[in-house]
């Protein structure tokens, strides 16, 4: 018997990335959409889905991992692990004890499952970061069916209760004095079947499409800051709430400021006697340049504080710093005068 790594093609220690990759490669393959009336292709692509939701679950792919099955009960006790999940311990003793025949019971409904988280890039100049946007994010994902609204049936029909398992979910077969039950080979234990497939999505209930959000990107967002959008992800199975979308933001380098947290450091370029005389110069700011005071006797490197004047705090109030470096530039040519001066400042030691 297959596995769910088996069946999407990936080693037991894949990442949720490759096991990703790879249930996206297959289900564009196999999808019904690509493969109109082929049935393999059509089974093929349950299997496929059916082993993503194993795998891209993190709770369930723990329980699979430990226990060997997808419901995550375990088998006996230093024996190999057996799924119990399609063995009616219920119709056993009903069988030894109600007179030979089986207990009747309810189908258990089938768990809801949720649908699957999704991560998307948004890209944003530096500028962008700083004051907050409103960008658009186009997201490839599975959604329910526009046609069926998720049913999986045809508009205008609905899944009906499987003639095979009256709805139970299961078929039970008498072996002397035991009653064992198993999976309705019919409806897959689902208790229902669709008689007349959604054209769109083959009955599956689910199609892929792109979707565009609008994605309020708050200032002061810096470069892979994960932004979350709770219920806009992939959506779930069987009634199964809708996962999340993940926003993973992507600032452009600025060609002015280096970001250091909430500080953005900028070079202020000085002439020698500036630095060495004290002066006053405009620096740049996301708010405006500011006049700056240069200390005297200031050395190449120096870096002076501009309080408040950096980037916004994502998770609080006020902003950050501005850092000012110095950078004393030298000249690479000077007059005679200049060069007297200097030459008066090399003899003093200046």
């Amino acid at each position: 018997m297959s596995t769910p790594y088996d069946t999407l093609g990936v080693q037991k220690n894949a990442s949720g990335d490759e096991i990703k990759k790879a249930y996206r490669k297959l289900a564009r393959k196999h999808h019904p959409d690509a493969n109109a009336g082929d049935k393999d292709s059509e089974e093929r692509f349950k299997e496929v889905q059916t082993a993503y939701d194993v795998l891209s679950d993190p709770e369930k792919r723990k329980q699979y991992d430990r226990y060997g099955s997808q419901n995550g009960r375990p088998g006996p006790a230093g024996g190999p692990n057996v799924d119990f999940g399609n063995f009616d311990l219920g119709d056993i003793f009903g069988g030894m004890f109600g007179g030979g025949a089986a207990r009747t019971r309810t189908r258990a409904a089938r768990q809801p499952v949720r649908g699957s988280d999704i991560e998307a890039q948004v890209h944003l100049s530096f500028e962008d970061s700083l004051h907050g946007a409103d960008a658009k994010v186009p997201v490839d994902m599975m959604t329910a069916c526009r046609e069926c609204a998720g049913t999986g049936a045809r508009p205008g029909t609905a899944p009906v209760i499987c003639p095979d398992c009256n709805g139970r979910g299961v078929r039970t077969e008498s072996q002397g004095l035991f009653a064992l039950s198993q999976p309705c080979p019919r409806c897959r234990g689902n208790g229902t079947v669709i008689e007349k497939p959604c054209p769109n999505c083959q009955g599956t209930g689910r199609e892929r499409r792109i979707k565009t959000y609008t994605v309020k990107i708050k200032p002061g967002v810096k470069d892979g800051t994960r932004i979350k959008l709770k219920g806009k992800g992939e959506a779930g199975q069987n009634g199964g709430p809708a996962g999340d979308l993940i926003v993973v933001t992507r600032v452009s380098e600025s060609p002015i400021y280096e970001r250091r947290g909430d500080n953005l450091v900028v070079e202020v370029p000085v002439s020698y006697s500036q630095a060495a005389l004290g002066d006053k110069v405009e620096v740049p700011t996301p708010d405006g340049p500011v006049s700056l005071k240069i200390p005297a006797g200031s050395e190449d490197g120096k870096l002076l504080r501009i309080k408040g004047r950096g980037a916004p705090k994502l998770n609080g109030s006020g902003k950050g710093d501005v850092l000012a470096r110095v950078r004393i530039q030298v000249p690479k040519r000077i007059n005679k005068k200049e060069r007297e001066i200097l030459e008066e400042l090399k003899k003093v030691g200046g």
